[in-house]
């Protein structure tokens, strides 16, 4: 099991993180114009927004960041818990936007956040997590004990 660099740590995502973690989604993808408004809106509605876990109420929506030892966010990503039809009414963890800091990759950090983001859906009591990757990072996630498993399909509006 990895374990985390001296100094750094794991932590929900809050607003003051806002800044980073819009420059570290940058290394991932197209994030646009998202303002702190908009930022804390939607972590408002992430953590109002809950599922019935038994006889629980868990967060559906679980953004996660690691920080170093200077509390600047180098990693980010986010566990998405769904309530299903199938499975009894069984919860799925949904892993997403997992992104590092380009100056922090190569110590393990994208591995310890997906741990982290799956152990999170596992005590959620989630009977799978699933994710969707690009083709270049299915090396990266066999690593973290996901394995292929289906098509992804999109239909952009």
């Amino acid at each position: 099991m990895a374990i985390l660099p001296p100094g750094y740590s794991i932590r929900r995502t809050e607003s003051r993180d806002y800044e980073e973690v819009v420059e570290t989604l940058k290394v991932l993808t197209v994030v646009g114009d998202v303002t702190r408004a908009n930022f804390d809106e939607t972590l408002a509605v992430w953590d109002s927004t809950t599922v019935k876990s038994g006889d629980r109420e868990i967060r559906a929506y679980n953004p996660h960041v690691i920080v170093n030892a200077d509390d600047r966010v180098v990693a980010t990503g986010t566990v998405l818990i769904e309530r299903k039809i199938i499975r009894n009414c069984g919860l799925v963890g949904h892993v997403e936007d997992i992104a590092v800091a380009k100056d922090q990759q190569g110590k393990q950090l994208g591995l310890l956040l997906i741990q982290h983001l799956t152990k999170l859906a596992h005590e959620a009591g989630c009977y799978k997590v699933i994710l969707d990757c690009d083709e270049k990072n299915v090396g990266f996630y066999e690593k973290c004990g996901y394995r292929r498993c289906g098509v992804e399909m999109d239909h952009r509006l």
